[in-house]
């Protein structure tokens, strides 16, 4: 028997899953990690520590727990959150932390001004995306101006998979779903990175060279082995963003298919048969050639759960504090009591594309409980998400199945409330590993093991969230969206 291994690097958690040929789970691994924000609007990692630290940490522990020799994993896929925007020097040492995805603002003046310069409709038709929080050629032209000595002693330019990777093979490579993200240097036509928009971001020659996700990229080098403890020579693929492994664990391979991933943030990805052009969506070569991927996703989703929790129920011990405050939240009523929450604690990326905008509880009174805010705190997110949902409507991409993942999957309350908001019915497959399971199916796809179709063999179907229809539901949604619209220029002033 030989095994596959994926790891994945999250937010705030890696994890790592060790699986047979037939996707049966031998051994899981996980490591936590904090994500920095040395200052509002900024959103970091510390690439050794955090990524590769981890990493080396989580194959570590599935080795000692499985009991499986290292020489029988016959090949190992990696992702992690992004895009993200990381300068490296020539042998792939990490110059200053890693800058991460969307959820990082940090580089507002330089997409004005390169929207301004190059013209959104001309981004929109080259990249596929307007520029926004989640663009990484803004944020390396913030490099170059606010941190030129970074930028000058820099030999590539790379996102969060790509320096795992490097580390692991020493090939400096990035896949296509990933490179279309750091626009406006990708054009989605010619699938090649481009110059010809902004000449002034950075040499051609200081990008990872392109693949597909499933491609190998390189062997696991005797460095890398005595640090991991995984062979040397083992295959490793190109790799991708996390959500994207994260939809493939759930099945998500067919246009019309969308995942849901419930985790730090939401993240939505759509498959379609034609490339989707709107600014208010993102757009990528999916992980196959000749498939097309639209994405959406909100700022701070799982992250404000977790910010309740720390700021309004210390008294409980962590291990239980969720299952508490769910507890409460289901004691107060669909549409918490007439209260509204604005879940924009770190701007807002999708569909609304905002850097300025704040998070907001609206209608307060005394009777309100912490049960009504948690549950806002749910509703809030899930009237985000139908925002998204209604925008692919628009499109005309609207869901035909809707795939959710992620750890906020064990939140019924949440589940729930994004169902009933929404109108749309959810599979929830009998796996929720997410990115690293994913991980582990490409791997074996990469090595001629298995086919893209095989994944739902491998993780089937376990239930379905049903929606349901609730007036408190529809009024709260047309609240949601005239309070931001009424406050979103008070939002722009507060600095």
């Amino acid at each position: 028997m030989t095994y596959t291994l994926g790891i994945d690097i999250g937010t705030y958690q890696t994890k790592g899953v060790l699986v047979d040929g037939d996707g049966a789970v031998i051994a899981e691994a996980r490591a936590d990690h904090d994500m920095l924000v040395p200052q509002p609007g900024w959103a970091e990692h510390r690439p050794e520590q955090d990524w590769w630290g981890d990493l080396v940490t989580v194959s570590r522990a599935i080795l000692a727990a499985s009991g499986v020799a290292a020489r029988d994993i016959a090949g190992l896929a990696v992702s992690a959150i992004g895009p993200c925007m990381l300068p490296v020097d020539a042998g792939g040492k990490a110059l200053m932390n890693g800058v991460l995805y969307g959820v990082d603002t940090r580089a507002g003046a330089e997409i004005d001004e390169l929207t301004s310069r190059i013209g959104e409709d001309v981004i929109l038709d080259r990249c596929g995306n307007a520029l926004t929080s989640q663009s990484v050629g803004p944020k390396i032209l913030w490099l170059r101006r606010n941190r030129p000595e970074v930028f000058e002693s820099a030999t590539k330019i790379v996102s969060s998979t790509t320096y795992l990777v490097q580390r692991l093979t020493g090939e400096c490579v990035i896949d296509h779903y990933t490179a279309a993200n750091f626009s406006p240097l990708y054009d989605v036509d010619a699938l090649d990175w481009t110059d010809e928009l902004a000449g002034d971001i950075v040499a051609l020659e200081g990008l990872p060279r392109l693949l597909w996700s499933t491609e190998i990229a390189g062997q696991i080098t005797a460095k890398a082995a005595a640090e991991t403890g995984l062979a040397e020579g083992t295959p490793v693929t190109c790799g991708t963003i996390d959500a994207a492994t994260e939809a493939v664990s759930v099945g998500v391979q067919n246009p019309g298919d969308v995942m849901m991933m419930y985790g730090s943030t939401i993240f939505i990805i759509a498959l379609a048969k034609v490339r989707i052009r709107d600014p208010r969506l993102w757009y990528a070569p999916w992980l196959f050639q000749g498939q097309h991927a639209s994405m959406a996703g909100l700022a701070t989703s799982g992250t404000l759960t977790h910010w309740f929790r720390d700021q309004f129920a210390r008294e409980l011990p962590k291990d239980g504090a969720f299952g508490a405050l769910v507890s409460e939240a289901n004691a107060s009523s669909a549409g918490a009591n007439g209260l509204i929450f604005l879940p924009y604690f770190s701007g807002e990326r999708t569909p609304i594309h905002d850097v300025n905008a704040k998070g907001a509880f609206f209608g307060l009174n005394l009777t309100h409980t912490r049960g009504d805010m948690y549950r806002a705190v749910i509703e809030g997110i899930a009237n985000g998400t139908n925002h998204v949902m209604q925008t692919f409507a628009e499109v005309g991409a609207p869901p035909a199945r809707l795939l959710a993942v992620g750890g906020g999957v064990q939140n019924d309350l949440w589940l729930q409330a994004t169902s009933d908001i929404s109108g749309l019915n959810q599979i929830v497959s009998q796996k929720s590993t997410g990115a690293s399971y994913g991980n582990a199916f490409l791997a074996a796809c990469a090595l001629g093991r298995a086919v893209p179709g095989d994944i739902t063999e491998w993780n089937p179907v376990e239930r379905h969230v049903r929606a349901r229809s609730d007036p408190a539901y529809e009024k709260g949604y047309g609240l949601f969206r005239r309070l931001y619209e009424q406050t979103k220029d008070i939002a722009a002033d507060l600095r």
